[in-house]
C-alpha cells in the first residue's frame, strides 16, 4: 500500500485538488464549477449554468433545473351576440317596452277573468260592469263540463238571410245549418279551431240564457248576445257567398232544432225523440253591413254613368 491509498489528498504534484501553490486545497462545495473562485473559505456554486445549486460541507451538491416562464395564451375571441342582446340599445329598449306591455295585458286580462268567475266581493261590486264588459261576450267562462248533470240534447243553430239584389230586388235564401258546417270541420281533425268548436255554440247559449220564453233581451247582456249573433251570422253568409254578385245582406234570422240525446237501453230512461224549433224573429244588420251597402250603391252609380 502506498501513500496515495492512506492520504487521498496527497499526491505526487499539483492536481485537480491543490491549491496554486501546490498545498492541498480547502473543501468546495457546489458542482459544475467553472474556473477558480479563490483559495480559502468553502465556495459554494460559481458560475453554474442553468442550474442553482446548495452546497454541502461533505462535497455533494444538490441542483434544481430552471425552466423558462411559460408564454401567456392568447385571450379567445369574445362570442357574437345572439337575440335581443344583438340589436342596438334602442332597439333593445323598444323590446323591452313591448315585452312589458305585454305582460300588463296578460297580467290584466287573468285578473279581470278571476274577477268574473270569483264569488261576489268588493271589487266585482264597485267595478262588476267593466269585468263583465271585457268578459263578454269572447271571453266568458262557465263550469258545464263539471256540472251534475251535464247537457244531454244536440242542439242544431241555423240561419238564413233576407238579400237585396244588384237589380234592386229582395231575395230570402235557405237555411244554413251552421252547426253541421262545423260539425264537418272538426269531424276526422286531430286539431280543430276554438272557433269551430265554440263560437257558435256558446253564442247560442249566451242568447238563451239572457233572454225570456218571448225572445225578449233580459238587461244589458240581452242586447248584447243579439249583437254578437247577428256578427256570427254575416261572418258565415259571407263565407257561404249567400248575397251573391253585387247583393247585400239586409236581415237575418236563426233558429234552433233541439234533439235529445238517446238514453242507454239498459238504465230504462224515456225520452221524447220529437225535435223542438225555435225561431227568432229577423233582425235588421244595416249598422253592421253600412260600408257594404254604401259600397254596393257607389257601384250600381258607376255602372248607370257609364251607362
Amino acid at each position: 500500500m502506498d501513500a496515495y491509498d492512506k492520504d487521498p489528498a496527497a499526491g505526487p504534484g499539483p492536481g485537480p485538488g491543490s491549491g496554486p501553490d501546490g498545498g492541498a486545497a480547502p473543501e468546495e462545495t457546489g458542482a459544475n464549477v467553472t474556473g477558480t473562485t479563490g483559495t480559502g473559505a468553502n465556495v459554494t456554486g460559481a458560475n453554474v449554468t442553468g442550474t442553482t445549486g446548495t452546497g454541502a460541507t461533505d462535497g455533494s451538491a444538490v441542483g434544481e433545473t430552471v425552466a423558462a416562464p411559460p408564454a401567456p395564451a392568447p385571450a379567445p375571441a369574445p362570442e357574437p351576440r345572439t337575440g335581443v342582446a344583438a340589436l342596438s340599445p334602442r332597439y333593445q329598449i323598444g323590446a323591452v317596452v313591448a315585452l312589458a306591455v305585454v305582460a300588463v295585458a296578460v297580467c290584466a286580462h287573468l285578473g279581470l277573468v278571476f274577477l268574473h268567475v270569483a264569488p261576489s266581493n268588493t271589487l266585482t261590486k264597485q267595478h262588476g260592469a267593466a269585468v263583465d264588459e271585457w268578459v263578454f261576450p269572447e271571453f266568458e267562462q262557465n263550469w258545464k263540463l263539471f256540472a251534475p248533470n251535464p247537457l244531454q240534447q244536440n242542439v242544431s243553430v241555423q240561419v238564413r238571410a233576407e238579400v237585396s239584389t244588384a237589380d234592386g230586388g229582395i231575395r230570402t235564401t235557405g237555411w244554413y245549418d251552421l252547426s253541421a258546417e262545423d260539425g264537418r270541420a272538426i269531424a276526422g281533425n286531430p286539431l280543430p279551431s276554438h272557433t269551430r268548436q265554440n263560437e257558435l255554440r256558446r253564442a247560442w247559449d249566451f242568447f238563451v240564457a239572457t233572454h225570456d220564453s218571448e225572445d225578449r233581451p233580459v238587461g244589458l247582456r240581452g242586447s248584447l248576445s243579439e249583437t254578437y249573433l247577428r256578427r256570427i251570422a254575416l261572418l258565415r253568409l259571407d263565407r257561404n257567398d249567400a248575397a251573391g254578385p253585387g247583393g247585400v245582406v239586409e236581415r237575418v234570422q236563426y233558429r234552433s232544432r233541439t234533439t235529445n240525446v238517446a238514453p242507454p237501453s239498459w238504465s230504462g230512461e224515456k225520452v221524447s225523440g220529437r225535435p223542438t224549433v225555435r225561431e227568432l224573429p229577423w233582425w235588421s244588420v244595416a249598422a253592421e253591413t253600412g260600408g257594404a251597402r254604401t259600397e254596393a250603391a257607389g257601384a250600381a252609380g258607376r255602372e248607370g254613368g257609364a251607362a
